[in-house]
């Protein structure tokens, strides 16, 4: 059957649709990684080329220099994020401090660099993995993002992680684990424990400056790392 046939861009238009719809959130329709894969395999001929994912370029690229919220006033930098692209594991925190606003890279002060003992403890690299956060830009003396700054932000964050589709998501705070769960539960309530995200395993942790203000709490971050890393050891 020839792959230019009518009912097989159908199929494909419709797999991109609802590619789209499960990036951005909707669960109104079958979304799931299990779904979009039974539809990319439909009608596809073995010369076909596999449809590509959007990469983190494009998705910078539309961000541009952004003034979708009034943080693009303070910043110095946006700090969309580092690490490789094809990261089976994604850290996500909440937004830039001082040094990373300075610097235009995620995590780089205090709390970034006991991240990277983190990351190293767990027999990975930075380069490794990928980091980003919520907001793209500091907030004002490293306050709690705004609703409506998260609003603007947050699309593109899906698209990253739609981008990089890794096999675990690890965020660091409050803000981050609330956000991305839709939920008001505290982070002491989420973490611990996988949740679901866009079909992806998603661990909530403690953030590394709570960490460093409260080193009580670093044996439980190392026992939710403990279950990220057993869940990048299971086969797939």
């Amino acid at each position: 059957m020839n792959a230019q046939d009518p009912w097989i861009q159908i199929l494909h238009d419709i797999r991109n649709t609802l590619s789209y719809l499960r990036t951005n959130g909707c669960t109104g329709f079958d979304c799931s990684a299990a779904g979009l894969q039974t539809l990319a395999r439909l009608g596809r001929t073995e010369t076909e080329e596999p449809i590509r994912r959007e990469t983190l370029t494009a998705v910078q690229d539309d961000l541009g220099d952004c003034t979708r919220c009034p943080l693009c006033h303070g910043r110095t930098h946006i700090v969309f994020g580092e690490g490789n692209p094809n990261a089976r594991l994604v850290f996500v925190g909440e937004g830039p401090g001082f040094e990373e606003d300075r610097s235009g890279r995620p995590f780089v002060g205090p709390a970034g660099q006991l991240l990277t003992k983190i990351i190293t403890a767990m027999n990975l690299t930075r380069e490794a993995v990928y980091i980003c956060n919520i907001v793209k830009c500091r907030p004002p003396d490293n306050r709690n993002p705004q609703p409506d700054e998260i609003r603007a932000c947050l699309p593109f964050l899906r698209r990253q992680l739609a981008a990089i589709h890794p096999e675990v998501i690890c965020t660091l705070g409050g803000v981050a684990a609330a956000t991305l769960l839709e939920t008001d539960a505290s982070i002491s309530r989420l973490r611990g424990r996988f949740h679901d995200f866009m079909g992806i395993p998603l661990m909530p942790t403690f953030h590394p400056a709570y960490l460093l203000r409260n080193p009580d709490q670093k044996r439980k971050v190392w026992e939710d790392i403990q279950q990220v890393m057993k869940k990048l050891q299971a086969p797939v």
